[in-house]
């Protein structure tokens, strides 16, 4: 018996690093020799990632998006998506707002404001609908993805989720809390 642990233990040892192959973060980019690539990154002026969604942007404010910046857009990208939702909700994920045909070449959403084509969200309409939380503290997911075509083809949700994957070549995300006052 002690001679299979011995012969495993020294099988295991010789494994190296490039025999165990690498995880990559949806947010990391993809291994490309000697050229330096730099991972998308979403952000907002209005609030930092993790923290609270000031009162302006959800249901008990203005009801308006809140601005959003990004760089870090990787080569070939055609159009950019935006989903923004809520995992909390009671019913399942609650959809707040669904974005396509984002131009390739911008890099900010401006506050109260449409940057592409909106599809229906969970509220039955398509503009930006801001959180809104029936009881407790949720948190609002702001998903950007770079995409390889100009145009998804999704005109509800479901098609929205599974065109969105299928497309990206990158994705950001910041989040977002909320507790109705």
């Amino acid at each position: 018996m002690w001679r299979l642990i011995v012969l495993l233990a020294l099988l295991v040892s010789s494994c190296t690093q490039a025999d165990i192959p690498a995880t990559q973060n949806a947010n990391s980019p993809a291994d490309s020799g000697n050229k330096e690539e730099i991972a998308m990154k979403l952000r907002s002026d209005a609030f930092m990632d993790g923290s609270l969604i000031p009162v302006k942007y959800t249901c008990q404010g203005d009801d308006m998006n809140p601005a959003l910046k990004w760089d870090g857009a990787p080569e070939g990208t055609k159009s950019f998506a935006l989903i923004v939702d809520d995992p909390d909700a009671p019913m399942g994920t609650w959809i707040h707002w669904l974005v396509k045909g984002i131009p390739s070449n911008a890099r900010e959403i401006k506050e109260d404001s449409v940057p592409g084509i909106e599809v229906g969200n969970s509220f039955g309409s398509e503009p930006y609908g801001g959180p809104c939380p029936p009881s407790g503290t949720h948190r609002y997911f702001f998903k950007l993805y770079a995409l390889d075509v100009e145009m998804l083809d999704a005109d509800n949700s479901d098609d929205f989720y599974i065109e969105a994957e299928k497309h990206k070549i990158a994705e950001a995300f910041l989040m977002g809390r909320y507790k109705k006052s």
